[in-house]
C-alpha cells in the first residue's frame, strides 16, 4: 500500500448498505482507514439480500457499532422483505427519511468530504445533501446504478408519474453534488442528461478487495463436499430478476446430456424459490447445485475449484451500460469467464481475452459458449485465466483506485474549520 501524503481527511460515508452486508463500500472504507483517514459511516440496519434483519439487529435496536475501529451510525429502516415493489419503495424511503432526520442529527464531528455510495437507490443522496447543509462538506456521489432507468428494467415501478417524480429527484440530487463518480464510462451521457455538470462527472470504476486473488487448490479447501466433481461453472451473487436465471436454466436444459457440466450457484435472493422450483420442474436437479450464501471472504476458495465463472444480466438497455461488481472479482481471481450480457461487461471480457461473451437473454448462445469452454483443454482455460488476472491488475488495482479516490477527495475537500 503506497504511503499517504498530506493531512488525514475527515470523511463521512453515506450508504444504505454496509457491513455485515457484502458490498464494495466495505473495502473502500477499510482501505481509507488503513491510509490514516478518519472515517465515519452513516448507514441502515443490515437486511440485504435476505430481506430480514441480520442477527443482533432490529428496527430500533443497536443504533451504532464499529467496523475495524470505524464508528458506524445506524438508523432504522423498513427491511426489504421479499423485494416486491411496494416493500422496496418503503425500504428505500424509510432509510432516506431516517438518515436525513435522525442520522444527520447524530453527526457530532466536522468533515472534509461526504462520500456517498449508490448501488441503488438514488434516494441515498438525500441524507448526503442534508449532511452537506449541516456540515458544509462537499459531496462525492459514486453512481453504481442509473436511475430512473434501472427502476423499470429491474421489474420495479413503470407508472409514468412515478418515473417522472424519480427523474426530478435524480436531477435534484446530481445538481447538489460536487463530483459525480461513475462506475462505467457508458453512464456519462445519462448522468449529464439527468442534471450533472459534465466537467464534474469522473470515471471511477469499481475494484475489489485484495482478498480476491488466485489461490492454489491445496490452499483453498471447501467445506465438506459442496463442490461437485466434473466441470464446474460457478455463478456467485444475487439470485434476482436482473440476473436472468430464465436464460441460465434454459441453457442448462440444452446441455443436460453432458452430465458432468455442473451449474453451481452460490448466493441467495428473492428468486431463489422460483429457481429451485424451475430446476425441479425441468428435471435439472442433477446438474444444478444451489449452495446458498457464504461470507464474501470464502468466494476465492470456491472460485479456485471452478473451471469457469458465470456472469449474466437480462437484456435491458440500462444493463448494457453496467459493469457488474462480480466481473472485477472474477477477473482478479484469474479464472476464465462466461458472460451473458450486452455492452460494457461483455466488452471487458472480450478485451481482456478472459473468456467468452454472448448477447444477453440468448439461451442458445449461452449454451454454445459453455460447450465451447467445456471443450477447451485445461491449458487453454488457464491462459484465459492468466489474461483475466493481467487485465485486472492493469485496470482495477485496488490500491491505485483508492489513491485516485483520495486525490479526488482532496480536490473538493472543505477547508479546515
Amino acid at each position: 500500500m503506497p504511503a499517504e501524503t498530506g493531512q488525514p481527511l475527515r470523511i463521512l460515508v453515506v450508504t444504505q448498505y454496509f457491513w455485515p452486508e457484502n458490498f464494495q463500500i466495505n473495502h473502500v472504507v477499510s482501505a481509507l482507514r488503513e491510509r490514516g483517514h478518519v472515517v465515519t459511516v452513516l448507514t441502515g440496519k443490515p437486511n440485504y439480500p435476505g430481506g430480514k434483519f441480520f442477527d443482533g439487529y432490529s428496527m430500533f435496536g443497536k443504533k451504532s457499532d464499529t467496523f475495524e475501529g470505524i464508528p458506524v451510525i445506524r438508523v432504522p429502516l423498513m427491511p426489504r422483505g421479499t423485494g416486491n415493489g411496494v416493500r422496496l419503495a418503503l425500504n428505500y424511503l424509510s432509510f432516506a427519511l431516517s438518515a436525513s432526520i435522525l442520522g444527520v442529527r447524530r453527526l457530532q464531528d466536522d468533515y472534509d468530504v461526504i462520500f456517498t455510495y449508490e448501488p441503488s437507490p438514488i434516494t441515498v443522496g438525500l441524507p448526503a445533501i442534508f449532511a452537506k447543509r449541516r456540515k458544509g462538506a462537499p459531496i462525492l456521489f459514486w453512481v453504481q446504478d442509473l436511475w430512473p432507468e434501472s427502476v423499470s428494467a429491474a421489474g420495479g415501478f413503470s407508472f409514468p408519474p412515478i418515473l417522472s417524480a424519480i427523474e426530478y429527484l435524480v436531477r435534484f440530487i446530481y445538481r447538489r453534488c460536487d463530483r459525480v463518480l461513475i462506475q462505467s464510462n457508458a453512464f456519462r451521457p445519462n448522468v449529464v442528461k439527468s442534471g450533472a455538470n459534465s466537467d464534474d462527472v469522473i470515471y471511477f470504476p469499481q475494484s475489489v478487495n485484495s482478498m480476491f486473488r488466485p489461490l492454489p487448490r491445496e490452499d483453498a479447501p471447501v467445506q465438506g463436499d459442496l463442490m461437485p466433481t466434473g466441470f464446474n461453472l460457478v455463478f456467485a451473487g444475487n439470485i434476482g430478476q436482473a440476473q436472468d436465471f430464465e436464460t441460465i436454466v434454459a441453457a442448462a436444459e440444452q446441455l443436460r446430456d453432458i452430465t458432468d457440466i455442473n451449474w453451481v450457484i452460490i448466493g441467495d435472493g428473492r428468486r431463489r424459490t422460483w429457481l429451485e422450483n424451475e430446476v425441479s420442474r425441468r428435471g435439472l436437479s442433477d446438474c444444478f447445485h444451489l449452495l446458498g450464501s457464504f461470507p464474501e471472504e470464502d468466494m476465492p476458495r470456491f472460485f479456485t475449484h471452478a473451471d469457469a465463472l458465470l456472469v449474466t444480466l437480462r437484456r435491458e438497455p440500462i444493463f448494457a451500460l453496467t459493469i457488474p461488481t462480480k466481473v472485477q472479482a472474477y477477473l482478479a481471481c484469474g479464472k476464465p469467464i462466461i458472460a451473458s450480457m450486452d455492452g460494457e461487461g461483455g466488452r471487458i471480457i472480450d478485451e481482456a481475452g478472459a473468456g467468452h461473451s454472448v448477447p444477453a437473454s440468448d439461451a442458445e448462445k449461452l449454451a454454445g459458449a459453455v460447450k465451447k469452454m467445456y471443450d477447451l483443454t485445461s491449458a487453454e482455460r488457464e491462459k484465459m485465466g492468466a489474461n483475466a488476472l493481467a487485465y485486472s491488475r492493469q485496470h482495477f488495482d485496488p490500491d491505485s483506485q483508492i489513491d485516485h479516490l483520495v486525490k479526488l477527495m482532496r480536490t473538493v475537500a472543505a477547508p479546515p474549520q
